[in-house]
């Protein structure tokens, strides 16, 4: 169970997820979830979550929801640079929960946002190596060349280079987000059932004909008119998708690339016909990727490659 939800797993990779995790907050909150300074000051349309109810948030006022925003901006843009990330990722995490609390305090729950909710509250416990790499030799001046002159070190993996590095505490922090991107899926089946009484009956039904003819582009509705037929199949395809997601947690290597590209057609397709998105839960699909591979193309390193076999000359 320890290997599980506390894998051993690159540093480095938190690192890169930091930065994607917090560039597309600053995205969120002026685009998507930006709704918030629209709501401020309505007060009586506001319908507090449970957990916004158990902490006491009360209605967000104009001034709140702009100081709110410029809070978040800012501890994002810091986290970014890589300034104490610990603490400029706590400031965003704070915020932004607060920020989310009021985005989805009045009415609707977009369930895609959760998985990024856990990002920015698990990525800030990951510590942040700060310890410069060793001097290489001295040379007859009595200078000493640093190896590798972008490097650090974590200390709590021995003086590992970071791009070498792996630590539990990343493994915990990646798994807490690839459980909430798992769990965005595999609970979505219970409102299903919910709603329809079964699998079955939400399966073979016609949600997904309805949703293109009250929201659908114009190829959803060129569907619609051409191949009916074709929407009972695909929502059956999405009920796979969603019941067997916790599989995903389990792939490896070309087998993982294989279901993380799965998902992204799926949200590609209902982007396409329904102009259904889910981009926080996207994004948050990147930590299940070999991230720190990104750190090292970024600073010009290459894996080494295997040396070929001399060629045999050909006979004359």
């Amino acid at each position: 169970m320890r290997s599980i939800l506390l894998p051993t797993l690159p540093v480095a990779r938190v690192q890169v997820l930091r930065v994607l995790v917090y560039a597309f907050v600053v995205l969120d909150i002026l685009t998507l979830s930006g709704d918030v300074i629209a709501l401020a000051g309505n007060s009586d349309f506001y319908t507090p979550l449970l957990l916004a109810r158990i902490l006491h948030v009360p209605a967000v006022t104009p001034l709140v929801a702009q100081l709110l925003r410029a809070v978040i901006l800012v501890a994002c843009v810091a986290a970014v640079a890589g300034w104490k990330p610990r603490i400029s990722g706590t400031v965003v995490a704070i915020a932004f929960w607060a920020w989310m609390f009021y985005s989805q305090g009045y009415g609707y729950v977009a369930h895609d946002h959760m998985a990024l909710m856990v990002a920015v509250a698990v990525l800030p416990t990951v510590a942040t190596p700060s310890a410069p790499r060793p001097a290489g030799p001295v040379d007859s001046a009595g200078h000493a060349d640093p190896v590798g002159p972008a490097d650090y070190t974590d200390p709590a993996a021995g003086g590992a280079p970071l791009d070498e590095a792996r630590s539990e505490a990343a493994g915990w922090a990646l798994r807490c987000i690839q459980l909430a991107v798992v769990a965005t899926y595999f609970f979505s089946i219970v409102p299903k059932i919910r709603y329809t009484g079964s699998l079955a009956a939400w399966g073979n039904s016609a949600i997904l004909t309805w949703a293109s003819l009250r929201r659908g582009s114009l190829l959803a509705h060129w569907l619609v008119e051409h191949t009916p037929w074709v929407f009972v199949p695909a929502q059956w395809g999405g009920l796979a998708l969603e019941s067997l997601s916790p599989v995903v947690l389990f792939l490896r290597g070309r087998a993982l690339y294989i279901a993380i590209a799965l998902y992204m057609s799926f949200h590609l397709a209902t982007l396409v016909l329904l102009g259904i998105h889910f981009l926080p839960t996207v994004i948050c699909w990147a930590a299940f990727l070999p991230l720190e591979r990104w750190r090292q193309l970024g600073r010009g390193r290459r894996a080494p490659r295997t040396p070929r076999a001399p060629r045999t000359p050909r006979a004359l």
